[in-house]
């Protein structure tokens, strides 16, 4: 099929696309043991995941293989979709002990879980959410594979002029959602240290597609005569698809103690940069505020690239994505990044 981004300018087209089955995908499906367990795909990347999985699944000639997506399903209709492309859903609030006992014992669990503080959520239900419910979860599928994304927020800002964190980087986490993504890690490692169990915490810096992410966010700027600030010159961005072929092609790096793997792409890009060939491709004039600054979050990717390749979609595919989405008029999540944010107050 034609790999011409500007001429998705529907959903159907985009989910089609987020979930094509990549090599990637399909050798990870191909390996994986047993069935496979997501937990939390009611989010930005999990509905495009379980299916990418699930298509690859049945790419690999492993048909039989259940995708089994797990989710409170709050918003309408998604439930009815998975269940048609052959994705089984289990409806539930993770929180409640009782659904958590119901969920079936497999041999692959994916952790999607995760909240980004918002004005009026109290803390302590997204610490609950963010730490306590994947040491909780971990235990409970501790004879299990996990993986478990995680973000790259739990870096340090850096220079943009120096190396970016690798893995091996210390953590400081700057803010409560960063301190309780790393404590998610935390939980994971101790169970993984005390049980054995084998599992990747994947560090992810801003996934992108039409609807959600760094490039959307400067779209609707742009479109709205906003001034871009650029106090953060430079972000990581990549295309949501390849993460969630990483994700799954994950279970076959994972380790006790946990195989940790920073999950971006594209290298460092200039938020001014990123701006002014979108305006371009929108027919608009850009407007900065603010002076350019020195540091940013950003991680080294080279280790995930060298263990499964660079991402497949490049930088110019993704800005066609986002202007011809916003042409036509497409729909976004209404969930900005914030990536402009330094004080770690989501």
């Amino acid at each position: 099929m034609p790999n011409d981004f500007s001429s998705i300018t529907t959903e159907a087209a985009l989910e089609e696309r987020l979930s094509r089955p990549t090599r990637l995908a399909i050798e990870a499906m191909s390996k994986l043991e047993g069935d496979l367990l997501v937990l939390g795909i009611g989010g930005k990347m999990g509905p495009s995941l379980v299916r990418l999985a699930r298509r690859s699944a049945e790419a690999a000639g492993k048909r039989d293989l259940r995708v089994i997506g797990v989710s409170r399903f709050s918003a309408g209709g998604l439930r009815d979709e998975l269940e048609r492309e052959r994705i089984q859903t289990l409806a539930g609030d993770l929180l409640d002990e009782t659904f958590r006992d119901s969920l079936p014992s497999v041999p692959n669990v994916l952790f999607m879980l995760g909240h980004k503080f918002s004005h009026g959520d109290g803390p302590s239900q997204y610490w609950a959410v963010n730490t306590w419910l994947p040491g909780v979860l971990a235990d409970q599928f501790r004879n299990a594979k996990i993986v478990c994304f995680s973000t790259g927020n739990v870096y340090p800002f850096t220079r943009v002029d120096e190396p970016a964190p690798t893995e091996e980087t210390p953590c400081q986490p700057i803010g409560e959602y960063a301190i309780t993504a790393l404590g998610r890690e935390r939980m994971v490692e101790y169970v993984s240290r005390r049980y054995g169990t084998r599992a990747a915490i994947l560090r992810l810096n801003y996934a992108v597609e039409a609807r959600y992410g760094v490039l959307v966010d400067l779209a609707e700027k742009l479109l709205a005569r906003t001034p871009i600030d650029l106090t953060t010159p430079c972000v990581n961005i990549v295309w949501q698809g390849y993460a969630n072929a990483v994700a799954l092609a994950s279970f076959g790096i994972v380790s006790s103690p946990p195989h940790v793997l920073n999950l971006t792409g594209l290298g460092n890009l200039q938020i001014r940069e990123l701006a002014e060939q979108l305006a371009s491709r929108l027919g608009v004039e850009p407007r900065f505020a603010g002076d350019e600054g020195s540091t940013a979050l950003l991680s080294d990717t080279r280790r995930c690239h060298e263990l499964f390749g660079p991402p497949d979609v490049d930088l110019d595919d993704l800005l066609d994505l986002t202007a011809a989405w916003f042409r036509h008029g497409g729909r976004t999540l209404g969930k900005p990044t914030k990536f402009q944010v330094r004080d770690g107050k989501f």
